[in-house]
């Protein structure tokens, strides 16, 4: 380390001589003014060097920001799977065929009259078990298809309605903007929309507004939308999304407004139940059904679930215009 500081020092020496010989009067300034040229140029390189090394680890970071995202939800992928498979295990009956070999009598024998002939001519153990099995069967062979018939489908039913996760993060739930309104010509309970929801074509919805609200104030303006409901005929109509309202009685209804700066496409989330949704709701399931009660609007007009808010990220909040401690529907 001697060695190099003095093999710098030695031409810094030299050159310095050198400017004094030539100019005695400014040769301390111009030495100077290289020594700052010197320091500038090297704290340049050391700051190039620092924003490059940043670069390399907001790539990195965002890299690996990625990979954990994918993991998360191949985990929670995993996770629903076998709790769902744990779950239809359990709800499934296990049918006993033929009892243990270590049972001597079956709990369900025939009467004692029945049985007195056995030890005339003594079959097997299992084979014994077979007959009198066979003799139930044949004699409750009714109530046994109708048993069979009725707990097929409730185990069927089981699997499907139980889910792992039953949240509002099941939800495709999006900022739309309205287009066009009109009255449904066979309903004049109903409304047809046409939103644009952030895709390439925009969505025709059917709701339950006409003669309740003034459907020409709605041309233009912004709502939030329930994306991934299986879409419907309604009066010959087909509904691809459901528009999300607010009410406190059946003649008094709002579109729930979205926070401004919203935009078509823009999701709405719950900090709370984080999770993507699903692709298409499923009937059988009645997800939103079962979710629905537990969305209101507070006494502050902000939309929530389970006292969580209706969040576009960054922008805000979902609130009801004017009404407040209501249901959304």
């Amino acid at each position: 380390m001697m060695i190099a500081a003095w093999r710098w020092y030695q031409p810094t020496v030299c050159l310095a001589a050198a400017i004094m010989k030539l100019d005695p009067e400014d040769g301390e300034q111009i030495m100077e003014y290289f020594k700052t040229h010197a320091l500038l140029t090297k704290e340049k390189a050391l700051l190039q060097a620092s924003v490059r090394e940043q670069k390399k680890l907001l790539v990195e970071n965002a890299k690996l920001k990625k990979d954990i995202e994918q993991l998360r939800i191949q985990l929670q992928e995993k996770q629903r799977r076998r709790t769902a498979k744990a779950l239809l295990s359990s709800a499934t009956p296990q049918p006993t065929l033929c009892p243990a070999p270590s049972t001597p009598v079956d709990p369900s024998a025939p009467p004692a009259g029945a049985t007195a002939t056995a030890p005339t001519n003594p079959p097997p153990p299992c084979s014994s078990s077979h007959e009198r099995r066979d003799k139930q069967n044949r004699r409750r062979k009714g109530e046994r298809k109708g048993d069979r018939r009725q707990t097929r489908p409730t185990s069927d039913s089981l699997s499907l309605e139980l889910d792992p996760r039953v949240d509002v993060s099941r939800l495709d739930l999006r900022i739309g903007r309205i287009f066009t309104v009109r009255s449904h010509p066979l309903a004049a309970s109903m409304s047809i929309l046409e939103v644009d929801v952030g895709e390439t074509a925009p969505r025709t919805v059917v709701s339950k507004l006409g003669g309740k609200t003034h459907l020409e104030e709605l041309q233009g303006s912004l709502a939030v939308l329930l994306c991934n409901v299986k879409t419907c005929k309604l009066r010959g109509v087909v509904s691809q999304a459901r528009l999300l309202c607010c009410t406190n009685s059946d003649d008094c209804i709002e579109v729930l407004a979205p926070p401004t700066g919203s935009a078509p496409g823009d999701r709405v989330t719950f900090l709370n139940y984080p999770g993507d949704p699903d692709r298409e709701l499923q009937g059988k399931q009645r997800v939103w059904e079962n979710l629905q009660p537990d969305m209101q609007v507070d006494c502050k007009g902000v939309a929530n679930y389970k006292g969580c808010g209706f969040e576009v990220k960054g922008k805000g909040l979902c609130r009801a215009p004017t009404l407040t401690n209501c249901i959304i529907k």
